[in-house]
């Protein structure tokens, strides 16, 4: 024989409920900014990247012209 009480078992699930939504937020927040993090990092890598390959061409460039004024000149 097992009594009910209507009352006393509605509030609990609600509860559990609410504290599994805000785990369930502070997850997805955290994972979020796990993410962006990483891309922040990745995005600081490949714009470092570009820079050095705009920085090697530009060499090459200036090493072609040279190259090719000193070729010229000796003609």
């Amino acid at each position: 024989m097992s009594t009910k009480n209507p009352g006393s078992g509605t509030k609990q699930p609600n509860t559990s409920s609410d504290e599994a939504r805000g785990e369930l937020t502070a997850q997805l927040e955290e994972l979020l900014n796990t993410l962006s993090n990483k891309f922040a990092g990745v995005s600081s890598e490949i714009f470092a990247k570009m820079d050095e390959m705009s920085r090697r061409l530009d060499n090459l460039e200036n090493q072609l012209v040279a190259n090719k004024d000193k070729n010229s000149g000796t003609n």
